[in-house]
This record gives C-alpha cells, structure tokens and sequence, in this order.
C-alpha cells in the first residue's frame, strides 16, 4: 500500500514498502547469473560457490535491484492514484534495516498544475499583414546593383557615396590624441564607417587638396579623452572615386545565378524570395502576438523542476551560440542560471498552456498539414522531392514539423476567437523587427 501527502503546491510525497521477498528472488537470481562468469581467486570460472559470490557481490547486487524496484514501485503507485509526475522524484530509504521484511521509502516529486484559461474572446490581439509591391522587388534589385558598385576616379569635388583615399591628423588643444591619425584611409562617404560630422567635413574636397576643420565628439563618443569635446582635424585628400552602379542587363543577371540573362526571370525570383521570407516574418510576428494572448489567459503554478531544467537549456544554448561566433568557452564553464529563470518560465508556462488547448480543442497536428508544410518548405530547393524524402526518413524531423503545425493551429485559434485587429506594414519595418 502507498499514500500520498501534499507539502504544499505542485509538491507531493508518495510513502510505499517493497516487500523483502522480491528482491531477494532477484539478488539470488543474478547472483547466479553472476557466478557463472565471475573471476575470483582460487576459483576456476563458474565453479565459485554461491556463498563466496554472495559475499563478495551481494550487497552491490542489493543495492542495484533495490533502486530498480524503487522506480517500478513508484511508477506503479502513481499510475494507481492517477499521478501526473513531472521529472524525476527524490527517494528516501525509510527503513534502517536493509534486510527488513518490508524495506520503507519515500519519494519527493512535482505533479502538473491545473491549467486555467479565461476567455480568449476578451482579449485584443494584433495581427500582422503585408502585401508585396513592385517597389520593394525594385528596391531589393537596386540594393543588388548597390553590392556591386564600381568606383572610377572622378575629378570633380566629393560628394556623398564616393570613395575616398586620405590622410588625416585629430588634435586636441594642439595635440595628437589617441586614434587621432591615419595614413592611406580608403573609405565610402554615407557608409556609417566614420562620425557624421567628419565626413561632412571632407564634402567639396578635391584631389590633392589639404583642408582642416573644426568638430565636436559626441558626449558618448567610446574615446573617452574625447567624448564631448572640440577638436581639429586636418584631412589630405589623396583620391575621388566616383560610384557606377552596373546596369541590369544579362551580364548582371548572369552574375546573380540567372544563367540566361533573362532580366524577368531575375525579377520573379527576387519577387518569390522576398515573398516567401515576408511571410515567414510575418508569420513569426503574429505567433509572438498569439502566445503573449496566451500567457494572459493562462492561469498555473510553473513546476520547480521544468523550470530549473529549461533555464539550464537556456544556458547552455547561451554558450553554444557564444562559440558559434567564435568566442573560446572553457570546458566546463557555467553561467548564472537565475539569468535564464524569468525567460525559462514563460517557456515552461507557454508549453503547458499550449498543451491544455491542443488537448481541450483539440488542435493537434493533422496528417495532410504536415505534408503541406513539409511540401511548402521544399519549394525552395532545387529539388523538392529530395527534401520530402529526407523529412519522411526521420521520425524526429516529423516530429518538429508536427509541432510547428501545432502551434500554426494555436495561433489560428487565438486570432478566430480574440478581438483581431490587423495592422498592414512595409517591407523595411517587416526585415528591420525579426
């Protein structure tokens, strides 16, 4: 028999007995199997006695099939009381004599909240939508031609876009400071690479021309010798490149993967790309809008235990995106889990609400969805039919695809049933917030 006490929240104790007699049928049983391969001293193999091979491997061989027989007790005992387990319990040996008839134990665990929805029709929710036009198609094949920009040397003064070669001199209260010289600098005006204010100053400067000014360094300049204060520069203009951008034609079009040139088939790829990753933004967007609804309407006690394991996966995500740019992690190197615990338990909050609602409306995977998405994925390889193949090889792959088809269904759900209000956006907006 077991009983099971309440401590307070999600946290239960289970108290059980494992009869002394199951375990010794299974110690004497792979004893046995033990002594028909042991190597003891003085022995020949499989000719130990029993009694010497329980000496020396009996309680080892104890102490296995007693913690076997504590997780299939358990598991048996919260089956019959209807238990919802999360993780792993936290045994307690009971009784002092291990040879008792009866060995006594406890075990420490969490259970599954109760999730509570309210009414997911008083709520507002945003829905984002967008429409491509043939000025974001035209814009994407300018920032192309930008790419690949071919700067000539022009004797006209400089103006902005142009290449510029100098030499330049900073000086504070009539001394170099640090960073404040350079020698042969090759830079583009408007790129961003230098302050504002610097660039201006070479604007109207011909080749050859030597040309000092005066300017002031942002308060928060990172120079903090600087930072804030005046200062004069002398620039010697070196060079003037003027920007040409190539022209569209089948050259150009060759050069971006279009192997006939044909300047229509150039166009409509960039009109499918520009599509096809406009939506997945799109889709992105209003998925984060559906879950934050949810975590509104939902109501639950996030477990202790999927907390402190999500916050670990964070961390160690954490670490290996730091690697991925090439930052050398020590083996072994840990960060503040805390960090990690506010954003783990809205995960954990999140996943537990999602799985209340696909279970109560039920909004789970459907079969031909699936296939859909695995086919829409495909379409953008240079064979479709190889990437069907490669999902349907893996169980696991399937798996991803279901859940994010489950979550397609959730945010579906969230938009037919809350108060929608859409909001159409440009492309700019669209690429600069994902």
């Amino acid at each position: 028999m077991s009983s099971v006490e309440t401590l307070g929240g999600l946290q239960r104790r289970l108290n059980g007995s494992i009869p002394q007699s199951v375990l010794r049928g299974e110690v004497e049983s792979r004893l046995k199997r033990l002594g028909r391969t042991a190597k003891v001293h003085g022995f020949r193999p499989g000719k130990v006695p029993f009694k010497v091979i329980e000496q020396q491997y009996g309680a080892q061989v104890h102490q296995e099939v007693l913690g076997e027989n504590l997780q299939r007790f358990f598991v048996e005992a919260a089956q019959s009381q209807k238990l919802q387990v999360v993780g792993y319990p936290k045994f307690e040996i009971k009784s002092a004599d291990l040879n008792a008839p009866e060995i006594e134990y406890s075990a420490t665990f969490e259970v599954y909240p109760e999730v509570v929805t309210s009414d997911v029709g008083a709520e507002s929710v945003e829905r984002i939508t967008f429409t491509l036009a043939d000025a974001d198609v035209e814009n994407t094949l300018m920032t192309l031609r930008k790419q690949r920009t071919v700067f000539e040397a022009a004797t006209r003064p400089v103006q902005n876009d142009d290449q510029v070669k100098i030499d330049f001199t900073g000086t504070l209260d009539g001394v170099v400071f640090e960073g404040g010289e350079g020698k042969d600098l090759t830079l583009v005006l408007g790129a961003g690479r230098m302050l504002p204010d610097f660039e201006k100053g070479i604007f109207g400067m011909k080749s050859g021309e030597t040309k000092s000014f005066e300017m002031t360094f942002p308060a928060d300049y990172h120079g903090t010798n600087v930072a804030g204060k005046k200062v004069t520069f002398t620039i010697v203009l070196h060079s003037v490149a003027a920007p040409r951008l190539p022209e569209v034609d089948a050259e150009f079009v060759k050069a971006l993967g279009v192997q006939d040139g044909d300047v229509s088939k150039l166009k409509a790829e960039i009109r499918d790309n520009l599509s096809r990753e406009a939506q997945r933004r799109v889709k992105v967007r209003n998925k984060d809008n559906a879950m934050e609804v949810l975590l509104r309407i939902g109501q639950l006690e996030v477990p202790r235990s999927l907390l402190e394991g999500e916050a670990q996966n964070l961390m160690q995500q954490t670490l290996q995106d730091l690697e991925g740019r090439g930052m050398k992690i020590p083996k072994g190197m840990q960060l503040p889990v805390d960090v990690f615990e506010e954003r783990a338990a809205k995960r954990v909050k999140l996943g537990l609400i999602l799985a209340e609602l696909v279970k109560k409306y039920e909004l789970q995977a459907k079969p031909d969805q699936v296939k859909a998405l695995i086919q829409e994925y495909a379409q953008s390889y240079e064979h479709p039919e190889e990437v069907v193949r490669w999902y349907a090889e893996d169980a696991s792959r399937l798996r991803e695809v279901e859940n994010l088809v489950l979550e397609d269904n959730v945010v579906a759900w969230v938009m037919a049933g809350a108060k929608v209000t859409d909001k159409s956006i440009e492309l700019n907006e669209l690429m600069e917030n994902n």
